[in-house]
C-alpha cells in the first residue's frame, strides 16, 4: 500500500504533511524532524499526486506554493549531509538557530527570472550562513543541465554554508564551481513563479518565504542515511587529508633544505653548486627541445592530465645555485628570498590554460601524481634573453625541483 502524504491547512508551526499511515522519525538522527518510510510514497505537491521511489527527497512548502526535489545523498554526500542536517535541526556545527528547522521561514532574497531563485541565509541579506565552510564537491556527472536543479551558492571555492540556489533553467556556465546536490522532481512551475514575481532589484517585493522545508527518506537504504554523520564524516576525512598533505608538504620542505648543502650562511657557494648541476646534467634524460629531467622517486599515481587541475611546490634557482622562488616557507628562507607578506602554498596549475614558462608546460604532463622531479631549462624554454626584472638574468639556465601532489 503506498503512503499518502496531504497537503493540509496548519499553523506554521506544524508540518504541513501527513502520511495516512505512520510514519518513523529518521533513524540514528535525535531529535530529527524528517521521516521515513519503507516503500514507494505519494505527495501532494500544488494539489496534484506525486509518487516517488526510493531516496532522500525535500519537500519545500513556499508562500508561492510547493516544491518536491530529490537529494543526491550519494553522489554528493557531503553537501547534502550539510543540507539535510540543517533542515533536520541536528547539525551540531552551527552556531545558527542550532536545533531548530533551519530553514523555516527563511525567504529567497535573490532571484533572476531564466537563472536562479536562492535562499537559504538566516539573514536574508545574501551575507549570512551556518556559521561554518565547507569545501567544494564537484561530480562530473552532475551538472546545471536543465530547470530544477538544488545547487549550493558560494563565495568562491570551498565557502560553502547554507545558501542554496535553484536552477530557473539550463545553466552551464555554472558547472565546475557549484555543488549540484539535488533536483526539483515536481513544482517547476513554482520556481518560475518565484523568479517572476515582483522585486526590487533582485529581492522579491513582498518577500518569498519558505515556510516549511522538511525532509522525507524512503526505502531501507535511505531510512538509514544519517545527514549530520555524513556530513562531518566527509570533513573529518577531508581534515584528514589536509593534515597528511601538510605533513607531505614539511618533510618535502626538509628534503630540499637537506639537498641545498651549497648554500652558506643564506649565500649559495658557487663552487659547491658547480659540482651538482654537472652530476645532474649527465644524469638528466632531454627531449628533443633540450628540457632536462631528472627523476627522484617512483610514483605510483596517474599520469597528468593536462586539463585537469593539479597542485605543484617547486623551488627555482639558477644555474649558479641561488634560489629565486619557491613555494615552500622553509625553502624561501633558506634562500633569503622570504617574504611574511606572502601566503606560501602550492601552485595550482592546469597545462591547458597555459600561462606558464615553456619548459613547466612541456614537462608537467610527462610526470605523474606524486612524482618529485628535478627541470634543467634552457633560456629559450624558460624567460629568454631578455630574463625577468632583476630575479632572473637574460639567457639563464633555471632548474626546478617541483612536486605534483596526489
Amino acid at each position: 500500500m503506498k503512503m499518502i502524504l496531504r497537503t493540509l491547512m496548519f499553523t506554521a508551526a506544524m508540518s504541513p504533511l501527513v502520511s495516512c499511515s505512520s510514519a518513523a522519525n529518521s533513524e540514528g538522527e535525535t531529535g530529527s524532524r524528517a521521516e521515513a518510510y519503507d516503500q514507494d510514497t505519494t505527495f501532494v505537491v500544488n494539489g496534484q499526486d506525486v509518487t516517488v521511489g526510493n531516496g532522500v527527497y525535500v519537500f519545500f512548502k513556499t508562500t508561492k506554493g510547493d516544491m518536491l526535489a530529490e537529494l543526491y545523498y550519494k553522489g554528493a554526500p557531503m553537501t547534502v549531509g550539510s543540507f539535510v542536517s540543517l533542515a533536520n535541526g541536528t547539525n551540531t556545527m552551527t552556531n545558527v538557530r542550532q536545533g531548530q528547522p533551519y530553514f523555516d521561514g527563511l525567504k529567497f532574497h535573490r532571484v533572476i527570472p531564466g537563472f536562479v531563485i536562492q535562499g537559504g541565509d538566516p539573514m536574508g541579506t545574501g551575507s549570512g550562513g551556518p556559521g561554518y565552510k565547507f569545501p567544494q564537491e564537484i561530480v562530473d556527472t552532475l551538472r546545471h543541465n536543465k530547470k530544477g536543479i538544488l545547487s549550493m551558492a558560494n563565495a568562491g571555492p570551498n565557502t560553502n554554508g547554507s545558501q542554496f540556489f535553484i536552477t530557473d533553467g539550463p545553466t552551464p556556465n555554472l558547472n565546475g564551481g557549484y555543488n549540484v546536490f539535488g533536483e526539483v522532481v515536481s513544482g517547476l512551475d513554482i520556481i518560475s513563479a518565484i523568479a517572476n514575481t515582483e522585486r526590487n532589484g533582485e529581492s522579491p517585493n513582498p518577500a518569498v518565504l519558505m515556510e516549511t522545508v522538511r525532509i522525507y527518506k524512503i526505502g531501507g537504504e535511505a531510512k538509514a542515511y544519517n545527514g549530520f554523520e555524513a556530513f562531518n564524516g566527509v570533513m573529518e576525512e577531508l581534515q584528514r587529508d589536509k593534515m597528511e598533505f601538510e605533513e607531505r608538504r614539511t618533510a618535502l620542505a626538509r628534503e630540499l633544505t637537506n639537498t641545498f648543502n651549497w648554500y652558506r650562511e643564506g649565500s649559495p657557494n658557487a663552487t659547491l653548486f658547480a659540482d651538482k648541476i654537472n652530476e645532474w646534467k649527465e644524469e638528466a634524460t632531454y627531449t628533443a627541445s633540450g628540457l632536462g629531467i631528472l627523476r627522484l622517486n617512483e610514483p605510483t599515481g596517474a599520469q597528468v592530465n593536462p586539463a585537469e587541475m593539479v597542485k605543484i611546490d617547486y623551488v627555482g634557482y639558477l644555474d649558479n645555485g641561488k634560489i629565486f622562488d619557491s613555494s615552500l616557507e622553509e625553502v624561501a628562507q633558506l634562500g633569503g628570498v622570504y617574504n611574511p607578506g606572502r601566503q606560501y602554498s602550492p601552485l595550482d596549475v592546469q597545462v591547458s590554460r597555459g600561462g606558464l614558462i615553456q619548459g613547466w608546460l612541456e614537462a608537467i604532463p610527462m610526470m605523474k601524481k606524486g612524482e618529485h622531479a628535478r627541470l634543467i631549462i634552457p633560456s629559450n624554454l624558460g624567460y629568454g634573453p631578455n630574463g625577468y626584472g632583476n630575479v632572473i638574468p637574460g639567457g639563464a639556465t633555471l632548474i626546478f625541483d617541483i612536486y605534483v601532489h596526489e
